[in-house]
Formats: structure tokens, sequence, C-alpha cells
């Protein structure tokens, strides 16, 4: 059992990077909804408030992230994004975020884990494939 915990720990750097990449990815597409209507058509006016404003948010942060440059300072505003949007938009439907409205949940399940997954990369950082990674071995001595 000891071998198996000390060659995931040896992991654990890459499947941070990957889990970056992914959540990343994702958080983009929300945000090319908004703005670009791709891949989903959400017919959001241009300047509309707060929609439109969240959708730069999660471009420009979804980018930011997937890349892993200014990994930390891109997910500290994606995470307090998530975090409003949950307390503005989804919790005032009803207490349970596990389902959507129509059956009696809130729809914030996404919200709830867009903050804390980008809440913990503001901690660990962006991983070893970031490119603040690259930056940093770049910078220094």
């Amino acid at each position: 059992m000891n071998n198996l915990n000390t060659r995931l720990e040896a992991l654990a750097p890459t499947v941070l990077s990957l889990v970056r990449i992914v959540f990343g990815f994702l958080f983009t597409a929300f945000g090319t909804s908004k703005l670009f209507d791709w891949p989903i058509a959400m017919g959001i006016p241009t300047g509309n408030w707060p929609a439109w404003y969240a959708g730069l948010i999660e471009f420009v942060g979804g980018l930011l992230i997937m890349t892993g440059l200014f990994t930390r300072i891109a997910a500290f505003i994606a995470s307090g994004a998530m975090a409003v949007a949950y307390f503005w938009q989804h919790q005032p439907l009803a207490l349970w975020p596990i389902v959507d409205p129509q059956y009696g949940g809130n729809g914030g399940l996404s919200a709830i884990l867009f903050c804390f997954v980008f809440f913990l990369l503001v901690f660990t950082g962006g991983g070893p494939y970031a490119l603040d990674a690259l930056r940093h071995r770049t910078t220094q001595p």
C-alpha cells in the first residue's frame, strides 16, 4: 500500500494540471455560450447585467485557467464570481443545489463545483503543465 501511495503522490501534480485544464475548458464553454451563443445559444444581449459580464469572466478566466497563465489570480476572480452567482442567482430559489428548480433544487451545483475547484487552484497553482510553470522556470536564475 505504501508503494501505491508513493506512486499516486508522484502523479498528483500531473492530475492537478489535468483537472485545471478540464475545468478551465468547461468554464470557457459557459462563457462562449453567453458571449457568442456557441456551442449553446443563450441569447444574452451584449452588456446585459449580470449575465453578459459573467460570461466575460467565464470566457477570459476560463482561458487563463485552462492554459495555466496567471492561474492563481484568474482562479481567485473566477471562484468569487461563482460564489456570487450561487448566492445571488441559485440559492434564493431553493436550499438544495443537487437538481434543477423544476424538481425542487436550485440548479447551482456547477457554480459550487467551479467555486471550490478554482478556490483550490488559488492555493495550489496550476501544476507542472501550466504556462505559469514555464514563466517561473525561465525567470529564475
